[in-house]
């Protein structure tokens, strides 16, 4: 969960948020990158996550980041805010696109096509390979494939994420990021009481700190009037088609960077491609502290195409994805 803190609670621009332009926000999280241009200079600094770091500001955090619609959150100096959770991340830009018939609606139907800005991270300080992370991924989809729209728009949201305790995926090619992850508290070790401190203060903001639906993605582009209807599960997962990038304790912003371009040159040559999966079968098992999701007959339904990726001061601080405030019943606002 990308929580987000400071003293404060919701700002003006979070209460009078009325949509967002694709390009301002892609713009704002290219416009002051770590390295200008992806090089062999030195590697991404990782920001630290302790427990004496995010205590004090999870309850407002939590409560902000459900109840904020804002795409970009600049604060009051026009820095934004310390992320607690997940401050080392890039943000991509992209194309959301749904193919194959399904039985939901909104920007699930079959044709939909979107652009999306998403950002990838790492709960919590651990960056690279080798070692026990949870990647994430979270992003806002625009009802809209013109980059270049004038108008306001406001975007549907989703958040996914490995086990939310660590994972031991080698590569991004191997990770599988879910709406209901897995919760394994032990794969943390001392970082344990942090990520109860983070369940609670979660649990306070909204009743299920472990499950982000995807309603907000089954209402965009619905008609006024007509049902949702929005899968309980979805995931997102690397094609198998896409190369595994080499290296060992390699940082997965390096390789999401190499994914995309060539060192030194600061031209996209190729592209980043998820595979969109559903499934409304599922049961969970277990305490919150070990919490076991057992999820049957997924379907892949499309992709998201992603052609360009920065890791920023913005994309770190700037860029917020509102988390969709839990339903008793998904499809009934």
């Amino acid at each position: 969960m990308t929580l987000m803190s400071d003293n404060e609670g919701l700002t003006d621009d979070d209460r009078k948020f009325t949509g967002s332009r694709f390009a301002e926000v892609r713009d704002a999280v290219f416009a002051n990158p770590y390295q200008k241009v992806w090089s062999t200079d030195g590697g991404f600094e990782r920001f630290p996550v302790t427990f004496g770091s995010v205590a004090l500001g999870l309850v407002p955090a939590a409560k902000r980041t459900v109840a904020s619609h804002a795409v970009l959150r600049w604060g009051a100096d026009g820095k934004g805010f310390r992320r607690l959770l997940h401050p080392n991340g890039i943000c991509l830009t992209g194309l959301w696109e749904i193919t194959e018939e399904t039985p939901y609606s909104g920007y699930f139907r079959k044709g939909s096509r979107g652009l999306t800005i998403a950002r990838y991270s790492t709960c919590c300080t651990e960056t690279r390979r080798g070692h026990t992370r949870s990647l994430a991924m979270v992003g806002a989809v625009y009802p809209t494939t013109d980059a270049s729209h004038q108008e306001p728009l406001m975007t549907a949201s989703f958040i996914t994420q490995e086990d939310i305790g660590g994972a031991e995926s080698r590569t991004i090619n191997e990770a599988v990021l879910r709406n209901a992850p897995n919760t394994t508290a032990t794969k943390r070790g001392s970082g344990m009481p942090t990520l109860l401190a983070t369940a609670g203060a979660l649990m306070l903001a909204d009743k299920m700190p472990t499950i982000r639906q995807v309603y907000q993605l089954a209402e965009l582009g619905k008609a006024a009037g007509d049902p949702t209807r929005a899968p309980e599960f979805m995931q997102l997962s690397v094609v198998p088609e896409q190369p595994v990038i080499p290296g060992d304790a390699l940082d997965f912003r390096d390789e999401i960077m190499a994914q995309l371009y060539d060192r030194g040159d600061p031209s996209p040559k190729r592209k980043l491609v998820f595979r969109i999966e559903t499934s409304d079968e599922g049961v969970t098992h277990g305490l919150p502290v070990k919490e076991r999701r057992e999820i049957r007959n997924w379907k892949a339904i499309g992709t998201m195409t992603f052609d360009a990726a920065a890791a920023s001061f913005n994309g770190d601080r700037v860029f917020h994805v509102n988390h969709p405030k839990w339903r008793a019943d998904r499809n009934v606002g």
